[in-house]
């Protein structure tokens, strides 16, 4: 890892010819179609509440939709492609049919997931392995020429906070991601974006040192995505739990927004959309 050079990252993303300039932070609003979602509050299984749900994060300003069908919480068992696929694929179109120009991200892993939710409508994929769990994805994203979000993990859902260790997690995170994204550009991936991977393989202190530093990934001249929303990092230190750390949420996205995000990955939209403004007014 080198800190001698710094880049001025490409600040648009092309979604299905719908352009993002990140120049201004954007904020994506998750869409859990799982039943064992962390947080009560964003778990949507019926065609109604999913609507009303994206109508809301839509209109409160959300640039993007992420809708996951399989759970990452710690602990989260995986299911079978098919149960995904069930899960996701009917949302995207429900989406796609009922909002006029909506920008959707497939929260998956796996190739198979990402190639159909895109042909149904998606535009953009949201790997929490970074290509990882399945060695098809990159290539599947490079021909399907949508946007990549690559995320940092030490471990699965299933046993990730066992006990994580780095020697480095700033260093270690860094160097992992640099691979990752050079590994997309050479299979012809044109706009990659990363995500530290918050909550994901992490301590509390883990977590706060990439959130210190996250201005170093800058260097790998992409935008930067951060989702830190009511996780364990906020909960712990303030001693509460995730149906009431939507303050905690704020300031946090604030520190992340100062260090250089780009995306916020959050549940509650309308509060992070503020978060942004002020931000950008601040910064004017």
């Amino acid at each position: 890892m080198s800190l001698n050079t710094f880049f001025i990252a490409v600040m648009t993303i092309n979604c299905n010819q719908t352009i993002l300039d990140l120049s201004k932070p954007a904020v994506m609003g998750i869409l859990n179609i799982t039943p064992d979602s962390f947080f009560d509050g964003n778990r949507w299984n019926d065609e109604i509440s999913i609507l009303n749900q994206s109508r809301k994060m839509l209109d409160e300003g959300a640039a993007i939709i992420d809708v996951g069908g399989m759970s990452s919480r710690p602990g989260a068992q995986v299911i079978s492609v098919e149960e995904e696929m069930q899960r996701v694929l009917p949302v995207v179109a429900l989406l796609v049919n009922n909002f006029r120009d909506v920008v959707i991200s497939i929260d998956t892993m796996r190739a198979e997931v990402a190639k159909a939710a895109i042909e149904s409508g998606a535009a953009i994929v949201n790997d929490i392995s970074a290509g990882t769990f399945d060695d098809k994805m990159i290539e599947t994203v490079a021909a399907l020429q949508v946007p990549y979000i690559l995320m940092h993990k030490q471990g699965m859902p299933i046993d990730m906070q066992h006990n994580p260790v780095y020697k480095n997690v700033v260093i270690e995170v860094f160097d992992f991601l640099q691979k990752q994204v050079r590994k997309c550009k050479a299979a012809g991936i044109k706009d990659v974006i990363v995500d530290v991977g918050f909550g994901f393989g992490k301590t509390v202190e883990h977590n706060f040192l990439l959130l210190k530093n996250l201005s170093v990934f800058k260097q790998l001249n992409c935008p930067i995505l951060i989702g830190v929303s009511r996780k364990s990092m906020i909960t712990k230190t303030l001693s509460t739990n995730a149906e009431s750390a939507l303050n905690g949420t704020t300031a946090a996205n604030t520190i992340g927004l100062m260090n250089g995000a780009n995306i916020l990955r959050v549940h509650d939209v309308k509060e992070a959309v503020e978060a942004v403004k002020i931000y950008c007014s601040a910064t004017a």
